[in-house]
C-alpha cells in the first residue's frame, strides 16, 4: 500500500489484507538500516486477527521516497503525517531502537492520537558509541557487522520467524546491506544512528503520553540492556514491561514469546 505523505509516495505493508477504516490500526516502526520486513511474523498475524496494519518504510528507506529523517523529531512528525494521509484519527504505534522514539515522541506530540504504545528494545538516551558512529559514517560494512555481533543472543531461533532454523545473524547482514544500498544520497546508517544519539526528548515526551506504554525488552540486548529504559517506564503513567530472553531483535530471535505479549497487551 502506498500512500503520498509530505509530496512522497510512502510504503506501507499490509499484512496481505485490504486497510479497513472500521478496524483499529497498528503502525509498526522499524530501527535503523532495517525496513517494514523485520515485522513479518507479527503484522501478518494481526493483520488477520482484527487489525489494520501499516508496517512502514520510512522517508529514503527502500520503498518510500523523500529525504530520510533526520531527527527523531522529523521522523516523529512523518508519522503523524502518515495518520492523516490514511484517514486515522487514532492509531496503535509499536517501534523497534530507533523506531521505538519516534513512536515515544508521536505520541507525546499528539497523545489523543495514540490509542497504544509499545517500545521495543528501547532506551533512553539512546547513546551511539563514537567508534561505532565513526565507523558508520566511513566503514558501515565493519559496522553493520559489529551491531550485528552486539544486537545477537541466538545464531538460530526456533521455527515462525523467518522458517525453521533461520539464520538470523546473516538474514539481517542482508537486510541492512539491501537498506543502505536503497538510498545512494544519504549514508542511511549514520543518518539513523546520528538521530538517535542527538534525542533527547524522551522523558519530556513521555510525560506527555496519556495511553498504556507496553516495554520489550531483551534480557540480553546489549545494544539497549535493559537497564537504560528504566528511566522512560518510570515516567510512564500505565507501564507494562515484559522482559524476553534475548537479544535486540526480538521480533526474530523470540517471535512467539514476543507475540504473545503483544497480544495480551492489545486486547487488555
Amino acid at each position: 500500500m502506498h500512500l503520498t505523505v509530505n509530496g512522497h509516495s510512502s510504503y506501507c505493508y499490509t499484512g496481505g489484507k485490504a486497510f479497513d477504516a472500521a478496524k483499529p490500526t497498528i503502525i509498526f516502526i522499524h530501527g535503523v538500516l532495517n525496513d517494514h520486513s523485520v515485522w513479518i511474523l507479527q503484522s501478518r498475524y494481526l493483520a488477520n486477527h482484527g487489525w489494520n496494519v501499516l508496517a512502514v518504510d520510512l522517508p529514503g528507506h527502500c520503498r518510500s521516497a523523500g529525504d530520510p529523517p533526520a531527527s527523531v523529531e522529523a521522523a516523529a512528525d512523518w508519522v503523524l503525517a502518515l495518520m492523516d494521509a490514511a484517514g486515522l484519527s487514532q492509531a496503535t504505534l509499536i517501534g523497534h531502537s530507533f523506531g521505538s522514539l519516534i513512536a515515544l515522541e508521536a505520541a507525546g506530540r499528539a497523545p489523543e492520537r495514540i490509542r497504544q504504545l509499545v517500545l521495543v528494545g528501547t532506551a533512553f538516551p539512546m547513546k551511539v558509541s563514537p567508534a561505532l558512529l565513526e565507523a558508520s559514517l566511513h566503514e558501515p560494512m565493519k559496522a553493520l557487522t559489529m551491531v550485528n555481533v552486539f544486537s545477537r543472543a541466538t545464531l538460530a531461533p526456533p521455527p515462525s520467524a523467518l522458517g525453521p532454523g533461520t539464520w538470523v545473524f546473516g538474514a539481517s547482514m542482508a537486510l541492512g546491506k539491501r537498506v543502505l544500498a536503497s538510498n545512494t544520497k544519504v549514508n542511511l546508517f549514520h543518518a539513523g544512528f546520528q538521530a538517535c544519539d542527538s534525542y533527547a526528548n524522551g522523558e519530556q515526551a513521555m510525560e506527555r503520553v496519556t495511553c498504556p506504554v507496553l516495554f520489550v525488552l531483551g534480557s540480553l540486548d546489549q545494544m539497549t540492556p535493559p537497564r537504560a529504559a528504566q528511566g522512560l517506564v518510570q515516567k510512564a503513567r500505565h507501564a507494562r514491561v515484559v522482559y524476553l530472553a534475548g537479544g535486540h531483535h526480538q521480533m526474530n530471535e523470540t517471535p512467539e514469546p514476543m507475540l504473545a505479549a503483544l497480544n495480551a497487551f492489545l486486547n487488555s
